[in-house]
């Protein structure tokens, strides 16, 4: 196993993001975040943007997923969708880049499998990590030969609008645990709970991403506003 794989083997990697309009986009505030994250226990952290990025190595030496959501248009893949983001990721040294695997046309016209094999060329080294939505996906991106897979995506293509990771007793995650044969199974997506995410762990996940529940506290403000009916 890789020793980067090992190092986040069974532990909980936190999702520091806060997007454009959101009360805590800044870098500074991510790099903090991360650190509080290291402090809680966290084996890793997943982060959007070059600057975030950058930010948090400053902060932590916890190893970095690196995204860059990147909207070209009206099209739906926004994820890591270019090699020109793969291209700024790389140089700011993070350790795993995560990528949409969907089976959706990017938006440079190519398809997953051309996308691929131009990234892996061009950056050997670099863990790649796929963010599906189906089992078929997951499978197929076992195939090509991502390091990591993971559901990030389950719950928010046309065809999974609205499912979450723990419909029908994990369904989804325990397929995908069965039937992908070589990458790692990262438990991502919805995970809102610590139940969620010790449920997941048991069903053999070799790590677990949380973000929203951990660090968007407008989201974790709203969740107890809800549920005492104001």
């Amino acid at each position: 196993m890789h020793p980067l794989l090992e190092q986040i083997r069974k532990g909980l990697i936190v999702s520091c993001q806060a997007l454009e309009g959101e009360p805590l986009h800044s870098s500074f505030i991510m790099g903090r975040m991360a650190l509080a994250a290291k402090e809680g226990g966290a084996v890793g952290i997943r982060a959007n943007s070059v600057s975030d990025i950058k930010e948090i190595k400053k902060q932590v030496s916890l190893p970095v997923i690196g995204i860059v959501k990147q909207v070209y248009g009206t099209h739906p893949v926004f994820i890591t969708p270019t090699i020109k983001e793969v291209e700024a990721l790389a140089k700011t040294g993070v350790e795993i880049i995560a990528t949409d695997a969907t089976n959706r046309i990017r938006p440079d016209g190519s398809d997953l499998n051309t996308f691929y094999q131009e990234v892996r060329s061009a950056y050997p080294n670099i863990l790649l990590m796929a963010d599906v939505s189906t089992l078929e996906e997951a499978i197929y991106a076992d195939e090509l030969g991502f390091d990591i897979v993971a559901p990030t995506l389950y719950g928010y293509t046309e065809e999974t609008k609205g499912k979450k990771i723990d419909d029908h007793d994990y369904a989804v995650i325990k397929q995908i645990v069965k039937e992908v044969k070589n990458a790692k199974v990262i438990a991502e997506g919805n995970v809102s709970t610590p139940e969620i995410a010790r449920s997941v762990l048991d069903i053999n996940v070799h790590a677990v991403v949380v973000g929203g529940a951990i660090t968007r506290p407008q989201m974790i403000t709203k969740r107890f506003v809800d549920a005492m009916g104001k």
